[in-house]
């Protein structure tokens, strides 16, 4: 088994500001190739601000800017120079609630490739159906890929967005609490599938359900307040935490 790990993402005293308030306080921390990081933390402590910072995402918020560093195979993403375009088709994002656009399947897969200048149909149905094939919704939906997106559950609507981001061929892929609108049986399948990514994507994933962190995460990282307040092994996180704030949370007694 090769034990050699490789630093994909080196955040470095990461600040983010709406305006005047602080919401992620100087955060280091080093993200590894084909690894799943989970961050945890109650409401409001800056996981979800921290994730959108990555893809620059935040940009689009009047009045947000960050300081620090986040370099990407050593470049800084929070570079002005940066092409934010690329930058999202690179690291790829998938949010809380299944959005697909009201469109065919087909056409959720394709809608971006076509404007990247991908146009031949032969090239285009062979990304659908790897996209969804790695999106584990290709045996499900092979047969209606013309009818409307919004015909799916919720589940398959959730994996068609994972799908939809397979498609651009990112490097990293940063997932919002994407289960956490479904279902018990849908979120194991997307947890399955989470795990069956990781072999060729580096994963960010915010959750607020623990044994989700748990089951699926190789390193958690809690947050509290705007801060990291640890961030190590996910084992160790969660049978022996170094800091009594992340035991205290682990174990439900506050957050």
């Amino acid at each position: 088994m090769n034990t050699l790990t490789t630093t994909i993402l080196d955040v470095k005293n990461l600040e983010f500001f709406y305006g005047e308030k602080r919401a992620v306080n100087g955060i280091s921390m080093q993200m590894e190739k084909n690894s799943i990081t989970a961050l945890i933390g109650p409401s409001g402590c800056g996981k979800s601000t921290f994730l959108r910072t990555v893809n620059r995402m935040n940009d689009l918020i009047p009045g947000a800017r960050a300081e620090g560093e986040i370099l990407y195979e050593g470049i800084n993403l929070l570079s002005d120079d940066i092409n934010v375009v690329a930058l999202r088709k690179e690291i790829g994002m998938v949010f809380q609630k299944p959005n697909p656009f009201p469109k065919s399947i087909y056409d959720n897969i394709t809608h971006a490739l076509k404007y990247n200048r991908i146009r031949r149909k032969a090239e285009l149905d062979q990304i659908v159906e790897e996209s969804l094939t790695k999106a584990a919704l290709w045996e499900e939906v092979k047969d209606r890929l013309h009818k409307s997106a919004l015909s799916l559950s919720g589940g398959q609507q959730q994996r068609l967005c994972i799908a939809r981001t397979i498609a651009m061929k990112p490097t990293v892929m940063l997932l919002d609490e994407p289960s956490s609108a479904l279902d018990p049986i849908s979120n194991a399948k997307v947890e399955e599938l989470i795990l069956d990514l990781k072999n060729d994507y580096t994963i960010i994933i915010v959750t607020h359900n623990m044994s989700q962190a748990s089951r699926i995460s190789d390193k958690t990282a809690f947050f509290f307040s705007g801060d990291l307040i640890e961030y190590d092994v996910t084992e160790k996180i969660f049978t022996a935490p170094s800091n009594q704030k992340t035991e205290e949370y682990i174990s439900g007694r506050f957050g």
